[in-house]
């Protein structure tokens, strides 16, 4: 394993925020496991140690000296995981002009924000996948308890050619032996994975400088995820070895097996689109008025998303993620993403929907052992909502209590 971040090897005396995580149980809702179709009506979670300790029927709980919150009449399920956001990011400014402008400080102060909105959301992980070097400050700051946040794996900066796609917010770089430079400066800042943009109008990176930073982020242990949006770039990212693509699009039947054969999962980002599309919040954002019919043409054409379909049908591991932070996104927005995926077919109903945010990003960033269900011996992210999400994902929009590790979050709840 590479070195750890400098800011590792502080020495933390107390963090600002020491939450408590007290035994507790969650009793008297319908629990949501996440496992398969699991739901257990009038059930519990009981919360020791910052893990799950039992999790079962209400009537089988027996006598407890732990504090109880009654949460009849409510649902309890696992954190959601937001695969792609950008916490510094704040989905109103236009993209370029904050990434060239925004001072770090200003960054710093936008990611906290956002965090706070994801908490709120019941987002207990978010992947940021980069905006500058904000993300790696803010993985400290949520990892020394200087503020409360959920947790993260960040990218630190994603990589890309000399002037390739968005390269006002990313690290730039040519010729195989800068990409690894590249992935090394990330690597020693505390990144997680490794981002690269591979494709926009055009397809990105030589051969050999996509070899050398795909092979460089797997030498040094981490997982490489590529920002890739039509066949020819995803065929290619691929075959070359990345492990993870972004946002998807257009694919071929053989790009599908290819993706199948290496068990390469799809994060998707239908948010921007939806969100755009809608004329109330659009308007809000300054979206104009060519981009919202745009957006509406582009939600309305099922032919669209026909690859995303295949993918999906053919086994693809689809991942929930919201591109978080892009215009008239804000990092509350979950339900918008997952109704969407429902309608497509990605996901067959919404607890289909509901796993795609929990124990799939949870296999997909390699820790399913820990996170994405409610099952004994796992890490307590746990949240409460105000309705049934099996009935209508907008209860999602009704958090009322959100735990990270058994620790009740600031701003969340009562």
């Amino acid at each position: 394993m590479p070195e750890p971040a400098a800011w590792r090897y502080q020495k933390i005396i107390k963090p600002l925020f020491d939450l408590p995580a007290p035994h507790r149980v969650l009793k008297g809702g319908r629990v949501l496991t996440c496992v398969e179709d699991e739901v257990i009506e009038d059930g519990f979670v009981e919360i020791e140690h910052g893990q799950i300790k039992a999790v079962g029927r209400s009537a089988d709980l027996g006598e407890t000296s732990a504090e109880v919150i009654d949460c009849a009449g409510l649902t309890i399920m696992p954190g959601l995981i937001n695969s792609h956001a950008h916490l510094a990011w704040d989905g109103i400014h236009d993209l370029a002009r904050q990434s060239m402008d925004d001072a770090p400080e200003i960054s710093a102060y936008k990611s906290a924000a956002n965090m706070l909105k994801s908490l709120r959301a019941g987002v207990t992980l978010v992947r940021d996948l980069g905006m500058n070097t904000a993300n790696l400050f803010a993985k400290q700051a949520v990892e020394q308890g200087i503020f409360p946040g959920p947790r993260l794996l960040v990218c630190g900066q994603a990589i890309v050619q000399t002037g390739g796609h968005t390269y006002w917010c990313c690290r730039e770089a040519s010729g195989a032996d800068e990409m690894r430079r590249a992935v090394r400066e990330q690597v020693r800042g505390g990144a997680d994975l490794i981002k690269i943009m591979a494709c926009h109008d055009t397809l990105e990176f030589t051969d050999e400088e996509l070899a050398a930073v795909i092979d460089e982020a797997h030498r040094n242990g981490l997982p490489i995820t590529a920002h890739a949006t039509y066949d020819a770039c995803i065929k290619r990212v691929a075959e070359f070895g990345v492990d993870c693509i972004e946002h998807g699009g257009s694919m071929s039947d053989a790009t599908i097996q290819l993706l199948l054969d290496k068990q390469i999962p799809i994060v998707t980002t239908f948010a921007p689109l939806v969100m755009q599309a809608d004329e109330v919040v659009a308007r809000q954002f300054n979206i104009p008025e060519w981009k919202i019919a745009e957006r509406k043409k582009a939600i309305a054409n099922p032919a669209r998303y026909q690859g995303l379909q295949n993918a999906a049908k053919a086994g693809v591991p689809i991942a929930f993620g919201t591109d978080a932070g892009s215009p008239a996104v804000g990092h509350e927005v979950v339900a918008p993403e997952l109704k969407f995926m429902v309608q497509l077919g990605l996901k067959r109903d919404n607890y289909d929907a509901l796993r795609s945010a929990t124990i799939v990003p949870a296999r997909i960033s390699r820790m399913a052992d820990k996170l994405g269900t409610l099952e004994a011996g796992k890490l307590a992210d746990v949240i409460v909502i105000d309705g049934n999400p099996l009935e209508t994902l907008d209860a999602l929009e009704r958090v009322v209590m959100t735990f990270i590790g058994g620790k009740r979050m600031i701003g969340v709840g009562g």
